[in-house]
């Protein structure tokens, strides 16, 4: 393995040890490793990723580290990373599974996440103000942001406000240029499938194609991947609705991707057959859809009404953050505790170079000793 790749692959699993928080935690995480620390591309480079990146089905952060690791070392940098990323969540979660089907309970860690959650709150932020003083690039794009967040934080899906924003945008900045430019149609990859109606048994290939399945139509938060699995799995009797929030909640509490979780179900379907066969499932269309995405990026960029869009996207990317900020805080923020947490990780984000990993380990600790000890 070369430098390049095992600085990839250092980086992410890294990464992959201590992303807590969802989505916009991890990407926040991403960007102070990636372009504070290591400068691999530009801020704006690491903007359009962003965007293009919540267009496509998969999770949005694993995405990302793809995207990163092909920045950084080719095709093999690509499949580095996200490898690299998910393997502490699913060695975690496989254990966990094991534990859980031997001893029918999972164990005691709501104090530790009660103090990640306010501390990865101040990481957030942070990335939120560096990618938005590079997204917004007008008073357009401004005010196109701030629709953006007023309508999620209303409930609008966020595909829809991110496509509706970059076709909005597109549109807006096409006709203010007033000039006529051919634009070439493109269609976003379809996939259908009717893997629910053939599963008469469970081999260790039906527990691969219904992950494949959820994994190619995926879009949006864990609570989404809660009611696909819910569809595939409880009304289809292969799992109780116990199990399954059983394990949505291992999903939430490892470290890495909430769709960790497949590997708890597959193991509980099939045992570690059953595991790798959803964990390769429901990861795989990510790798593809980033393998034939990641080139056309650099090319939207010499299009005019592509670049429209792209920046459009971009800036609405940056306020779904925000709105998932606020929303975070309102979850949080509901006792002393969550608050001093929360305050401490803000200064040691704004006022000294602390890493957030380690910042991440302090809320943990904090967690535990407000909750366990006073």
């Amino acid at each position: 393995m070369d430098s390049k790749l095992k600085e990839v692959a250092l980086v992410f699993f890294k990464l992959g040890c201590f992303a807590f928080g969802g989505p916009a935690a991890h990407i926040a995480m991403m960007e102070d490793e990636v372009i504070t620390k290591r400068k691999w591309m530009t801020r704006d480079y690491f903007l359009d990723l962003i965007g293009t990146t919540n267009l496509i089905p998969g999770p949005n952060s694993t995405e990302m580290t793809m995207h990163c690791g092909y920045e950084r070392a080719g095709n093999k940098g690509l499949f580095v990373a996200g490898l690299a990323f998910i393997l502490p969540a699913i060695t975690i979660t496989a254990l966990l599974a094991y534990l859980y089907v031997k001893y029918g309970e999972l164990p005691e860690v709501a104090p530790f996440i009660f103090g990640i959650k306010p501390a990865v709150l101040a990481i957030i932020a942070a990335a939120v103000i560096k990618l938005g003083k590079k997204a917004v690039k007008s008073k357009e794009l401004a005010v196109l942001g701030v629709l953006v967040l007023i309508v999620t934080l209303l409930g609008v899906n966020e595909i829809t406000a991110l496509l509706g924003a970059g076709v909005l945008g597109m549109l807006y900045f096409y006709i203010k240029e007033k000039k006529i430019s051919s634009l070439n149609s493109f269609s976003p990859l379809l996939f259908s499938s009717g893997i629910g109606a053939v599963l008469a048994n469970l081999s260790t290939l039906k527990v691969f194609l219904v992950f494949l399945k959820v994994g190619a139509i995926l879009y949006g938060s864990g609570y989404v991947l809660f009611a696909y699995l819910d569809a595939e799995l409880v009304t289809t009797g292969l799992l109780t609705r116990a199990e399954l929030i059983d394990a949505i909640a291992v999903g939430q509490f490892t470290p890495g991707p909430v769709l960790s979780t497949s590997t708890f179900i597959g193991y509980q379907l099939s045992g570690f057959s059953g595991a790798l066969a959803a964990t390769t499932g429901i990861f795989l269309p990510s790798f593809l859809f980033v393998l034939i995405l990641n080139p056309f990026i650099p090319k939207m960029r010499n299009s005019k009404i592509l670049r429209y869009f792209l920046d459009a996207v971009n800036v609405a990317a940056v306020a779904v953050m925000l709105s998932v900020l606020v929303i975070m805080a309102k979850e949080t923020l509901l006792d002393w505790r969550g608050i001093v947490i929360a305050i401490i990780a803000t200064v040691l984000v704004f006022k000294s170079r602390v890493s957030p990993i380690w910042i991440i380990v302090m809320g943990a600790a904090l967690g535990f000793v407000l909750i366990k000890v006073l």
